[in-house]
């Protein structure tokens, strides 16, 4: 079981799942549906500071590279225009709404490079990302527990 909350875990942190993976892997190998939702949650919370400090501090590193800048400009573009009309029109909602949404390609690591594309304060972009993330988890555990029989 504990090798199941580990892997659950490194979905919710993964750029390739987040917690809508993590979540479902963790109910479907029968892990107790309120620490699935707990862990995951904060396992997906912790992506923003780690991404907040790789955008300050590492990014402009690496910016020097022209592999790296091409790809970075490549992944920025996708994330403003995901993001874009929504965190420009409606800052702080905007983001959380895009957050929110259980969907590929929206989440927390997306979150982060929009409101750092858009000069968000960090603290308002952190709970924005924040509250879009439970939200997204709520949505996530609900319809993972009610496909899997129901709530006991």
């Amino acid at each position: 079981m504990f090798l199941e909350i580990i892997i659950a875990m490194l979905w919710s942190i993964s750029p390739f799942g987040e917690a809508k993976l993590g979540i479902p892997y963790a109910l479907l190998n029968d892990i107790n549906i309120y620490l699935a939702f707990a862990l995951c949650f904060v396992a997906n919370v912790l992506v923003f500071p780690v991404m907040s400090f790789f955008l300050d501090v590492v990014n402009r590193y690496f910016l020097r590279w022209y592999h790296y800048k091409k790809a970075a400009i490549f992944v920025g573009r996708r994330a403003k225009a995901g993001a874009g009309k929504n965190v420009q029109k409606y800052g702080f909602w905007g983001l959380m709404f895009f957050v929110l949404l259980p969907i590929p390609g929206t989440g927390v690591y997306a979150g982060t490079i929009a409101g750092y594309l858009f000069g968000m304060n960090k603290k308002k972009a952190f709970l924005a990302n924040t509250i879009g993330i439970f939200i997204s988890c709520v949505i996530v555990w609900v319809t993972t527990v009610i496909a899997m029989g129901g709530f006991n």
